[in-house]
């Protein structure tokens, strides 16, 4: 069943969409999301200037848009309603950058000098198996090897994880899972086919 019934050869007005999401539930966002979903990531992109943490802010805003359902047509138009909910979401993604950064550094500056920077990951790392490791590792998407990396190499939870990188949690743990996966898909192999 379609989303909504326009008339043939013209275009639903953006309250038919938000009518008909409001009836249908999710599977009525995609048209909003087809006519609006650049708008939201131009405004990302040039507010974040990070293009993977403006297509994450995309997916959030449309998935805050369907949860909240509060647009009125009356008060203005969808455009400047997503375009409002677009920068009030990049601030605090700023303002959370921003803190990271703030605790990262005073982290680093009340770091003990004397601490061996040396972890049993490192010692591993250093033999035959570490190579394979550190290779696999190299071959992961960019946010799987930056969550692996924090995990087993800072040991920050998944909670904090999604702090540092102000991503939603569920988006960290997919991305360890993915991670985990790869790895150990790429690391049996080998070992595998040799005995």
């Amino acid at each position: 069943m379609p989303p909504l019934s326009a008339p043939p050869g013209t275009e639903p007005t953006d309250a038919e969409l938000c009518r008909a999401l409001a009836e249908q539930g999710a599977r009525a966002l995609g048209p909003i999301y087809d006519r609006h979903a650049s708008l939201v990531y131009g405004l990302a992109r040039a507010m974040l200037r990070d293009t993977d943490e403006a297509e994450d802010l995309v997916q959030d805003v449309f998935l805050a848009f369907q949860r909240r359902g509060r647009f009125d047509p009356a008060r203005g138009t969808l455009a400047a309603y997503l375009g409002t909910m677009t920068r009030s979401m990049a601030l605090d993604r700023l303002r959370a950058r921003k803190r990271r950064a703030v605790a990262n550094d005073t982290l680093q500056r009340e770091a003990p000098a004397d601490v061996d920077p040396v972890t049993p990951l490192d010692v591993l790392v250093e033999g035959d198996e570490g190579r394979r490791v550190r290779e696999a590792l190299d071959r992961l998407p960019p946010k799987s090897r930056q969550v692996l990396e924090l995990a087993y190499y800072r040991g920050m939870s998944q909670t904090e994880i999604a702090t540092v990188l102000g991503s939603p949690l569920g988006t960290v743990k997919t991305w360890a899972r993915t991670g985990l996966l790869a790895l150990r898909r790429t690391l049996e192999g080998p070992k595998g086919a040799n005995g």
